[in-house]
């Protein structure tokens, strides 16, 4: 009895390439106004914490007399400034979103497409293998979490 040999075939599914380049289009769309959120959210921290330090420094002054309210202000302002840190793990979701949207899109067109003679492919970095950078979903003064 002869044996054949036969090699798996890959289910696929065909796809108008305008399609193609439609859902590749979308997904860098998506990633550069990821891009852009992280932009404003940086700067809006920044603000922030800019007023903050300034309320602070002007609770500072010798003029005001230590009371109890002004030290829960002084308080407040401290937690406060502690809970703008959600900005570093907001980024970090941000960066690690838009390159696996980025990888998808240039996979969607390698596979969907191939390369065309002289046509320089992307370099797209691997998928990361963790699907969340940020595993920390709250913050206390004093504590931290390294990753």
């Amino acid at each position: 009895m002869q044996q054949s040999l036969t090699t798996p075939t890959v289910p696929a599914v065909q796809m108008p390439v305008m399609l193609v380049a439609e859902v590749q289009d979308s997904l860098l769309v998506v990633v550069h106004d990821l891009s852009r959120l992280d932009g404003l959210l940086a700067h809006t921290m920044e603000n922030l914490m800019e007023r903050f330090t300034s309320a602070s420094a002007n609770l500072a002054t010798p003029e005001l007399m230590n009371t109890k309210e002004l030290d829960d202000v002084r308080s407040t302002l401290r937690a406060a400034v502690t809970e703008l840190q959600f900005q570093d793990m907001a980024s970090q979701l941000i960066i690690h979103t838009s390159k696996i949207l980025q990888g998808c899109a240039y996979r969607l067109a390698s596979e969907s497409m191939g390369a065309e003679d002289g046509e320089a492919v992307p370099f797209v970095e691997e998928v990361p293998e963790r699907p969340n950078p940020v595993t920390q979903d709250e913050m206390d003064a004093g504590s931290i979490e390294l990753f």
